[in-house]
């Protein structure tokens, strides 16, 4: 047996702010919508990945969700700014080799938004 995906899934009453947080801020694609779920999907092979964590490094809560970007991270801290959203944590480099923020998606899960370095 080999597991070929893991899925985050998340309880929501208004999908228009999942797709203005999902879409159009981080950039995913929607990949299916039923109107009662819309599916969002990054470009390309992804390689499932589950963490378990007692908290979230450097002393920070462990977040609900990772997003790895590779863009340039100071670029979408702005972005996220400009479009409300407030910064918990960062933008900081870790000595583990990330650089990361986190910030709250519309339905208060913790996302941590991060590039390797």
């Amino acid at each position: 047996m080999a597991v070929r995906r893991i899925v985050a899934n998340i309880a929501a009453k208004d999908l228009a702010l999942a797709r203005a947080f999902y879409g159009k801020l981080l950039g995913l694609d929607i990949v299916m919508d039923l109107g009662w779920i819309v599916i969002f999907a990054a470009p390309g092979p992804a390689v499932p990945q589950l963490s378990i964590a007692l908290e979230g490094g450097s002393g920070a809560p462990v977040p609900d969700l990772s997003i790895e970007v590779d863009e340039e991270l100071e670029a979408l801290h702005r972005r996220a700014l400009a479009a409300g959203h407030a910064v918990e944590y960062g933008p900081v480099t870790e000595p583990w080799g990330v650089r990361r923020f986190f910030l709250r998606d519309p339905f208060g899960r913790l996302v941590n938004i991060l590039t390797h370095v």
